[in-house]
Parts: C-alpha cells; structure tokens; sequence
C-alpha cells in the first residue's frame, strides 16, 4: 500500500515536471516568448492554454514536497529530519542564486541575482524543518492562516509603487538595488508559497493514518471543496486574487479573465485552482501501469537532477539557434532590455508548433539521463548527498 501511493505521487509529480518544460521551452523559443501569453488583448486560445496548463506545476510541487516531508517524517527522527530541511533548503537557495541565476544571465560577475521557484522551495523548506517541532494543529493552524489570509497583503500593497526589501522577499514580486550596479529580481515571493508546502505536510497525516478507501473520499471531498470556494470567491470577485476578472469579448475569453489568477505570488484563488485537481487525481489514481506511467515516475522521482538539467539544455539550444540566426555575441549578451534575460531577442523565435516539437524532443533526450541517475539513487540509498540532488 505504501509503495503504492508514493508511486502515485510521483506519478503526478513526474507529469507536472513535463509540464512545467513545456513553459519554460515556450519563454526560450516563442517569438512572443517575451509576451504575457494570458494578456486577454493578444493571446489566442491555443497560446493561453499552453501557459496556463504549466500554472499547475510550481503549486503542485511545493505541495507535494510538503507531503513528501510528512512521509519523511515517518522514518526520521525529527531532529534528523529538521537539520535535513534546513540543510537542504539553504542548498536550494544557493543553487537558485548562483546555477540558475548563472544559466538564465550568462553573468559570471554575478551583477544580477535572480530568485526563482528553488529560492520559494528551498526557504519553505527550510522554514517547515523549523516548524516541525510545534504540535501538528499549530502548523495546521500556520498554514491556513497564511493560504487564506495572505491576500489581505493585496490591499496595504496597492497602489505602493516601491516596498522593502523583506516585504519583496515576502509577498511582492519586483527588482530591488542591492549596491551599485548590483541587482535582485525576485520572481517567487516566498510566502503563500510557504504555506502550500505547510498545508502539503499536513495532509501528509491523512496517507498515513487512513486506509485507502477512506483516504480517496477525503481527498476527493477536498478536491470538490476547493473548486467550489473558487467558483463562490472567484465569479463575485470577492476576495482571494488581487485582479478581478471581466466580461470579455466572447464567452470563451469571459472564461479565460476568470481563470487568469495571480500566480507572482500565488494567490488563494490560483492555488485553488491548481490544487483541487491534484487532490482529485491523487484520490483516483490507485495503481500506476503502463510504460508511459513509468516514464513520467522516474521524473518524479528525480526533480531536481531533472530541473537543474532540462534548465541547462535548454540554455545550451537557445544559445545554439540564436547564433544559427545569424545574430552576434554582443546582441545575445545586451539580451532584452530592462529583463535579465540574455540570447534573446523579442520578436525572433519560432511557432507554437515547433516549440512542441522542441519540448517534446527535449522530454526524449531528459529520460535516458534521468532513468540512470534515479537507478544509481536507488542502489546507492547510503550516499546520503544524494538526497540533495
């Protein structure tokens, strides 16, 4: 049984890592990779669903890494599991700052420092491994507060143009002056994201403590629940997202504004979203078969080796076709103006269809490397930094 459902979890975890490539192949590829793909006055059907299907991904990770933390808790001592998160989320955050802001910048004098997914992952972590010392309904209690309760922030942020620095870090994206000529852009605000992965431990205690028919109606009740608190919070915009929607041209586009909820940070409506559909497939997935199943099951099982690596490939192409473009050395380091960004050009790029080619193609050439590391993890579970990639 156990086996089972972390299989079942990593299933979904191995899918939306796929997912999640997608996204990132489109920012590189697209020739309106620079554009807002849900800007309701330029988008098109196709373009909007290709962003917004990757908007399940960095939820639903944090999530589960909660999770993932609870099963954890289940054979560590929560000493050993404290210094672990700890440990384990600073190196995240190091890797963040140092590796990607390094692929992403192509700056070896690190003039730019970009904060991303791993930063949010790794500082949650790093607090849970904090937090696990409390009673179980203290953090329960934590978590909701901060799920529900973050976008009240919404309102002492509006209208204020420039924050903290902490209040940056906390709940607000932006760029921040560090000291001359050296710059912050902080792209994963990390709260609600520390709250997502609190609320993922917590419902750790319902796989282990529930047979699994019990378990799949609970989850199955949450998942419905969720999607109701959107629909009674989102279609009278009252409260949960920063943005309200509107009626737009057609019907189709009318359904899109209200879909279109704050990501940069996440608000309680995106999270909804983005959750409920993961509480439903983890409710109905029993049993993972088939080949393809088991292929999405070794990305799972290796997130980060996954990550760092689909990331480095996919600079390495960019670089690749941009200079195949004709385009010079010193318009790739100018980048685009105003972002971090290096090697693209706004405007230069490639169809929609022909970025799902390159992510499907970038996904084949992934799963050899992925399937020997996740082997080698498995037979060596004695190497204990093995855990940290």
């Amino acid at each position: 049984m156990k086996s089972k459902r972390i299989e079942s979890i990593d299933l979904l975890r191995g899918i939306i890592m796929v997912i999640m490539a997608l996204d990132h192949t489109r920012d590189f590829f697209h020739m309106k990779g620079m554009e807002d793909p849900l800007d309701l006055a330029t988008t098109t059907p196709i373009l909007y669903g290709t962003r917004w299907i990757t908007h399940f991904c960095a939820p639903i990770f944090v999530f589960l890494s909660g999770l993932s933390v609870w099963l954890q808790s289940q054979r560590k001592s929560t000493k050993e599991l404290s210094g672990f998160l700890i440990s384990r989320g600073i190196w995240l955050v190091l890797v963040d700052l140092f590796v990607i802001t390094l692929f992403t910048t192509a700056n070896i004098h690190y003039s730019v420092f970009i904060i991303q997914v791993l930063w949010a992952i790794g500082i949650s972590m790093a607090i849970l491994g904090l937090l696990i010392w409390l009673p179980y309904p203290a953090i329960l209690a934590i978590g909701l507060v901060i799920v529900l309760g973050h976008n009240l922030l919404d309102y002492a942020e509006a209208g204020r143009m420039n924050v903290p620095l902490w209040w940056n870090l906390l709940h607000k994206q932006g760029g921040i002056v560090l000291w001359k000529d050296h710059f912050l852009f902080i792209f994963y605000p990390f709260l609600p994201w520390t709250g997502l992965m609190i609320l993922g431990y917590c419902l750790g205690k319902i796989f282990t403590t529930k047979t699994e028919p019990e378990r799949s109606r609970i989850l199955l009740m949450m998942g419905f629940s969720l999607l109701a608190l959107f629909a009674v919070l989102r279609l009278p915009n009252v409260y949960g997202n920063p943005t309200p929607w509107t009626v737009q041209k057609t019907a189709l586009f009318s359904f899109f504004s209200v879909m279109n909820v704050e990501k940069y940070p996440p608000s309680l409506l995106y999270m909804c979203a983005t959750i409920a559909p993961a509480l439903i497939f983890l409710a109905l997935v029993r049993q993972v078969r088939g080949r393809l199943a088991g292929i999405f099951v070794v990305f799972g099982r290796v997130p980060m080796f996954y990550y760092v690596l689909h990331f480095f490939t996919l600079c390495v192409l960019n670089i690749l076709l941009f200079f195949s473009r004709g385009n010079t050395w010193e318009q790739g380091m100018k980048g685009v103006e105003g972002a971090p960004w290096k090697f693209i050009i706004p405007g230069q790029g490639y169809s929609l269809f022909t970025v799902y080619l390159i992510w499907i193609g970038l996904i084949i050439f992934l799963y050899p490397f992925c399937r020997q590391y996740n082997s080698y993890k498995s037979a060596h579970p004695e190497k204990k930094w093995l855990s940290y990639l």
